[in-house]
């Protein structure tokens, strides 16, 4: 690949390269041995140029050529950290300090604990009240519910000198599905803030799944605000901590899932299949996780995952079957899942030229239940309509854009103390 073909590639697409060769024996072996010059080949041969690696890294052409061809090794402390940051490899492969724009750290147990706690009953039926609200209603008007139950009842019982590590847990657990109910509200700075509060309680509790769970979430946060080397740092910090305790397929299954859509988005088709093969392996045959905690892992959530990784990597064909299958295991039960799924088939159909059969699937969408509390159903719904709109000259097209903006403006009116919460309505 010459220069001048990737001369215009922002940071950000050179991370995402480096994101994919994070499992690569060869970038592992060149970082453990400091030897940058093979770093610089493998980066080069993955098409990034030369003159793009000097600039990220701040040094001459020259001087990189001389690496290359090891003729000189970096020695500096300070160019190591330049690389490091340029490209976003963890410090810990290159001997370093965290870095500043690392996750926090992989979390291990500060606590002698068990592998995974467990709640006693009322916190469980608490906890299967909110997750069986939001499946079918969304996050955006139990968020203020969560919050309060975590203000009101868990927050009392963590200053409790008697208190042990399964309050820690269950604070841990509903503050995660804070950060997901303020993520399905639109509010993804937010949920970031309650995911990393969670960790650190899940750490203490030494709650090992439920810390890897939290892991996999905030990797899902990063992919959905754009940054897919976050997503894979996350993913195998997960897979990380997980492996440090009793094993858990399911669990083990999302975090390869996580990994693979994350690959994909950074246009690393062949890792990104090798994490999706992975992730289907661990749960063939096995039974979703049974730790209470953890949101389930199963069949429909794994087709739906690979349902988003084939259609990133443009093989339709696959997709659309994953996504089918997907809407035939979430034909009840799942409100917002099922709606997901659908925006992805009908996504997919578009993408097909298929506009007949994106219609249909359209039309199925917008006969949904217009309560659900989604602001993310929302807003995949806006790219949809996006991604018809060149096609409106099309009568059917048009028709069903004309249906789409009336049930936008009813949605949108239903949504509005979610949307537009008032002041206070939203908070940490």
């Amino acid at each position: 690949m010459t220069e001048e073909a990737t001369v215009g590639r922002a940071p950000e697409d050179l991370r995402d390269v480096v994101a994919g060769l994070l499992a690569d024996s060869r970038l592992l072996t060149a970082c453990a041995e400091r030897d940058m010059g093979t770093l610089f080949r493998l980066l080069n041969h993955r098409g990034i140029s030369t003159r793009r690696i000097a600039g990220a890294v701040d040094i001459g052409q020259g001087r990189l050529y001389e690496y290359m061809n090891g003729k000189s090794r970096v020695e500096k402390l300070v160019v190591f950290e330049q690389i490091a940051d340029a490209f976003h490899i963890p410090g810990h492969l290159l001997g370093l300090a965290r870095r500043p724009w690392e996750p926090a750290a992989p979390v291990t147990p500060s606590v002698p604990g068990p592998a995974a706690s467990v709640p006693d009953e009322d916190d469980m039926a608490a906890m299967d009240a909110f997750r069986n609200a939001d499946r079918q209603a969304g996050g955006g008007r139990l968020y203020q519910a969560v919050v309060r139950h975590l203000t009101e009842t868990i927050g009392p019982r963590l200053v409790d000198a008697d208190s042990g590590p399964q309050t820690l847990a269950v604070a841990a657990a509903l503050t995660e599905m804070a950060g997901w109910m303020a993520h399905d509200s639109g509010h993804d700075e937010l949920a970031g803030r309650h995911f990393n509060r969670a960790l650190p309680l899940a750490r203490a509790a030494g709650d090992t799944p439920l810390a890897a769970g939290i892991a996999a979430s905030n990797s899902h946060l990063a992919l959905q605000t754009g940054d897919p080397s976050a997503a894979v740092h996350w993913a195998r910090t997960g897979l990380d901590t997980v492996a440090r305790g009793a094993a858990v397929p399911a669990l083990a299954a999302r975090l390869h899932a996580m990994s693979a859509r994350a690959l994909a988005a950074a246009g690393q088709p062949t890792a990104a299949l090798r994490a999706l093969d992975r992730a289907e392996q661990l749960l063939d045959g096995k039974a979703e996780s049974d730790l209470a905690w953890l949101s389930p892992f199963d069949a429909a959530a794994l087709a739906t995952e690979s349902a988003l990784v084939l259609r990133d990597l443009e093989r339709y064909d696959h997709a659309q079957a994953s996504a089918e299958h997907a809407i035939r295991l979430r034909e009840t039960g799942r409100a917002r899942s099922l709606a997901f799924n659908r925006i992805t088939l009908a996504t997919v159909h578009v993408r097909q030229r298929d506009l007949e059969s994106a219609i249909a699937v359209g039309h199925e969408l917008l006969a949904a239940d217009p309560n659900l509390g989604s602001v993310r159903v929302v807003r995949q719904l806006d790219g949809l309509s996006e991604l018809l709109e060149p096609q409106r000259a099309h009568p059917p097209v048009r028709a069903f854009l004309a249906r789409f903006d009336d049930a936008r403006r009813a949605r949108v009116l239903l949504l509005a103390d979610v949307l537009f919460p008032p002041r206070g309505g939203i908070t940490p």
